[in-house]
């Protein structure tokens, strides 16, 4: 799990295409140096939970696979492109961000960005199945970065929302590199899944006991927890 801080920025050194999938080599002395890298450990590179495959001179590589290839932006990154790092928090440590996953939704594409004041408005349009998920003032991850969500608008095909970036921000991740038509990585804030899951599932009882019955799931922990649910009356 990552808290969307990112650590510092690294760049990539090389991007090899291994059929399906694709090894990766992240130049980072700087996180290096910190703490020493571990083998099998996870480093978030731009808001993707990736795996230290082996351990270089100057970083790590790591493998991606189909999935990640298809859900990120990663396979289109190149040789010194500058990516976002962080390595999985520490049980008791400070959660500054939010829970992050290292688990990319979907891409975003940035459709406006404008200064206020020592900040910048950066506002991204994602497809509208996203949408259950972000609040305002909701929590979401662009690039493995922690932000708040600004505002929210749902625009037919497409859920527009926009993002304060600080000073710090500005400073410290690759964001203010970007520029209109770029697409980054989305992870909406974990919790939001869950709340949709479990109303999803309330909904189905709410229909009625025979709907409910025909349209119940077939995983057993899942008709538990139906069933837990109709007994605390929420049927």
């Amino acid at each position: 799990m990552f808290t969307g801080l990112v650590e510092v920025v690294g760049a990539i050194a090389r991007l090899e295409p291994r059929g399906q999938s694709a090894r990766m080599r992240v130049d980072t002395a700087e996180l290096a140096a910190r703490e020493p890298l571990v083998l099998g450990e996870s480093i978030s590179v731009n808001g993707a939970c990736l795996t230290v495959a082996a351990i270089v001179s100057d970083g790590f590589e790591a493998d991606l696979s189909a999935e990640t290839l298809a859900r990120t932006t990663l396979g289109e990154l190149r040789a010194g492109s500058r990516v976002n790092l962080e390595r999985a928090t520490q049980l008791g440590g400070r959660m500054g961000g939010h829970m992050v996953l290292g688990h990319v939704d979907a891409t975003a594409r940035l459709s406006e960005v404008s200064r206020v004041g020592d900040a910048q408005l950066t506002v991204f349009e994602v497809g509208r199945e996203l949408g259950p998920y972000l609040a305002f003032k909701g929590s979401v991850a662009i690039e493995g970065v922690s932000l708040t969500v600004n505002e929210l608008q749902d625009a037919g095909e497409k859920v527009r929302f926009s993002v304060m970036l600080v000073p710090h921000t500005l400073a410290r991740t690759t964001l203010p590199a970007l520029k209109p038509g770029s697409r980054v990585n989305v992870e909406a804030d974990v919790l939001a899944r869950y709340i949709e899951r479990q109303l999803r599932l309330l909904s189905l009882f709410r229909e009625g006991s025979s709907s409910a019955t025909a349209g119940a799931p077939d995983d057993p922990n899942e008709r538990r927890l139906l069933e837990k649910l109709r007994s605390g009356g929420y049927m």
